[in-house]
């Protein structure tokens, strides 16, 4: 069963198409890159599958459960983070893992056990009770992911999640979600217009003006162009 699936998808806003038959699928454990432009459409299609706009048109599955007909067990099955942090900066670590779980309904007992578990995975355990607004951006997005996979996801969505962070902290941040993908067996869509954040091995999903116009490994992508795969990205989105 693919961890996400989404068929002949788009929106408009007003008579502004933003997104056009997009269609892809997200197999577990995979690490996926969705590239594009500032403007190709990527907000929108996390907005989309976070269910912040509803479907206009085609489908959207995760975990096999549709969004459209069975929003809240396929929202069961997804972690965001997003590129405008959520956080609430006037509580601690601790306290908005918590909040979170609460939301989730997890029991008591159980939103304890997660909780230990992942600030123990983030690295987070020593600094439970601190303030988030006392943290630096590489931590609070690791905050972010802890929060997301309190619930245990089976799909993780980033989008733009390295903005604002210096070089190593998005280095730091990129290596973690892969990880993530091998030990955990969480599909990952990560939203980026960043080429440096892209290996070779990764599956390429390019998105420009609403379409994916290009979809494969990304070292098979570069090799089609001169300059590897920034040039391949420069000719994609300038002709289509």
């Amino acid at each position: 069963m693919s961890a996400l699936e989404l068929a002949g998808v788009g929106f408009s806003y007003g008579p502004r198409r933003a997104l056009e038959q997009v269609a892809f699928e997200l197999d577990a454990g995979s690490f996926t890159a969705l590239l594009g432009p500032n403007g190709a459409g990527k907000s929108t299609l996390i907005a989309l599958l976070t269910r912040l706009y509803d479907l206009q048109q085609g489908e959207v599955a995760v975990c096999g459960h549709s969004l459209r007909r069975e929003p809240r067990k396929a929202l069961a099955k997804l972690g965001v983070v997003f590129q405008q942090s959520t956080l609430d900066l006037d509580l601690s670590i601790e306290q908005n893992l918590r909040y979170h779980a609460a939301l989730h309904g997890l029991p008591g007992r159980l939103a304890n056990a997660r909780i230990e578990r992942e600030l123990e995975r983030q690295q987070l355990s020593p600094r439970r009770k601190d303030k988030v607004r006392l943290l630096n951006g590489g931590h609070r997005r690791r905050v972010e992911i802890a929060r997301a996979l309190l619930h245990e996801p089976r799909l993780l969505l980033l989008d733009e999640a390295s903005a604002g962070l210096d070089p190593a902290s998005r280095d730091g941040l990129n290596l973690h979600v892969r990880q993530l993908c091998r030990e955990q067996a969480v599909a990952v869509l990560w939203t980026t217009h960043l080429l440096d954040e892209i290996q070779p091995e990764d599956r390429l999903l390019v998105l420009h003006q609403g379409r994916i116009i290009a979809n494969g490994c990304a070292a098979s992508l570069s090799e089609r162009q001169v300059g590897g795969l920034a040039g391949t990205f420069a000719r994609l989105t300038t002709c289509a």
